[in-house]
């Protein structure tokens, strides 16, 4: 069975896309294109349609990635279309779940974070005013959590 991954932000342009991608690529490494399906949304609408932050497919690009997708704003039916709702931080946890009054859902909402293997952070920090480290960071971050999440995923 394939499984429906969605990682949120606020923009949708760099901490979410940066997950779907960094996802996606671990997800072929291991070569389980068939098993997950991933996506990308931002829980507002300013850049809907956007491509990812320059300065994220800069960073990217420096790893021999190559950041694909668009911007879209998230919306209450994807809490029934995905298996896994994973928020970059708790503004964006408390945006998705506000989505959901009936509570029907809120299993399926994580905090990226919480997959991290050696980093502690509790929240993806958005590098979206900060200079390139903050994007860099960013990036080794969603490393760590992606390959938990996926190690988590693979084991279930």
């Amino acid at each position: 069975m394939t499984k429906k991954l969605l990682f949120v932000c606020l923009g949708n342009i760099c901490r979410s896309p940066a997950a779907e991608n960094i996802m996606n690529h671990l997800i072929e490494q291991e070569g389980l294109g068939d098993h997950f399906i991933c996506d990308s949304a931002g829980t507002g609408g300013w850049h809907v349609g956007a491509l990812p932050d320059r300065r994220m497919r800069a960073a990217a690009k420096e790893r021999g990635l190559d950041f694909v997708g668009s911007a879209r704003q998230f919306e209450a039916m994807d809490l029934r279309e995905f298996d896994l709702i994973l928020a970059m931080d708790k503004d964006n946890y408390r945006n998705i779940l506000a989505l959901d009054p009936q509570r029907k859902f809120t299993d399926k909402v994580k905090m990226m974070c919480d997959y991290c293997e050696t980093h502690t952070d509790k929240e993806v920090p958005d590098p979206y005013y900060g200079g390139a480290d903050g994007f860099n960071y960013v990036i080794d971050l969603l490393f760590d959590a992606c390959g938990g999440l996926l190690k988590s995923l693979k084991s279930h």
